[in-house]
């Protein structure tokens, strides 16, 4: 049976209401489409762990800066229903802009250090949009468990952090990078790639062995680890580097001895393209 699509907040309470006066826990995995194995192992993890499995595909606008890429983010709806009902989704909630965004609305949710660093810099008011979106489908579907992706790091540290901080009764669950069998991450933006830079682009990957090999040779000194990462990316070419870092995985700020809770990541254009990817360590 293929899942329940609603698109309303009304018809996915009621959807889900029987489910909960049941006792039935409800996983939620929050998305905005354009599907690929990377989400289709956080809905077959949910559907492990949960009675029941929510998807939500939505390109939430508020996450956008000006110039970036809303109006061309990748919208197949078919084929990502396709992907979810084989991976065990039983509702997708799929809202247009207006159900989330009414005239008149006013409120947003920051986490307020935790969105400046990394993506933050170039990206200022993006988390802003994130912790709003996300803490409003926490308030929808009420999920037992919420199921994010190691490789957007830092939305999952900063949903963390929020549910936290807010009391809200939900079990952030993050789930391993998956990559391409050449070790590029899965993203939606790797259809945006040429050829060429889709061959160039796995020295995000390469750049990450090299730095987790030295770590475990026993290098602690993240300067030189950094230098070297962003030596070997700069070689590859067609490759702009927004940053490269080590960082603290509590406080997402820079370190210079690693030590406890450590995130390598990495954001670097491609062309036009922007991708990220990084790696999550516990030193000692």
């Amino acid at each position: 049976m293929p899942p329940l699509v609603t698109s309303t907040i009304e018809e996915t309470r009621r959807a889900l209401a029987s489910f909960r006066a049941a006792g039935k826990s409800i996983g939620l995995v929050p998305t905005m489409g354009s599907l690929h194995e990377g989400h289709a192992s956080l809905f077959r993890q949910a559907k492990r762990d949960n009675d029941v499995v929510v998807a939500s595909i939505f390109v939430n606008p508020t996450q956008f800066g000006p110039n970036e890429d809303f109006n061309r983010y990748p919208r197949s709806f078919d084929s990502d229903a396709r992907l979810a009902d084989a991976a065990g989704v039983d509702l997708i909630f799929h809202p247009e802009p207006t159900e989330l965004y009414p005239v008149g609305f006013q409120t947003f949710v920051e986490v307020l250090e935790l969105q400046k660093p990394l993506c933050g810099v170039s990206r200022p008011t993006h988390f802003r949009g994130v912790a709003t979106v996300v803490l409003k489908l926490f308030q929808i579907v009420q999920p037992t468990r919420a199921y994010f992706g190691q490789k957007d790091a830092q939305q999952a540290r900063l949903v963390t952090q929020m549910t936290r901080d807010l009391d809200v009764p939900v079990d952030v669950v993050i789930r391993p990078i998956v990559r391409e069998p050449d070790g590029l991450a899965m993203s939606s933006r790797n259809r945006y790639l040429t050829p060429e830079a889709r061959r160039n682009a796995t020295i995000l990957f390469r750049a990450l062995e090299m730095v987790r090999e030295r770590i475990e040779a026993g290098e602690r000194r993240a300067a030189i680890l950094l230098d070297a990462a962003k030596r070997m990316i700069a070689s590859a070419p067609g490759t702009k580097i927004d940053y490269v870092v080590i960082v603290d995985w509590e406080t997402l700020e820079p370190i210079d001895e690693l030590a406890g809770e450590v995130l390598v990541a990495l954001a670097v254009f491609f062309g036009t393209t922007r991708l990220i990817d990084n790696w999550r360590t516990s030193i000692g």
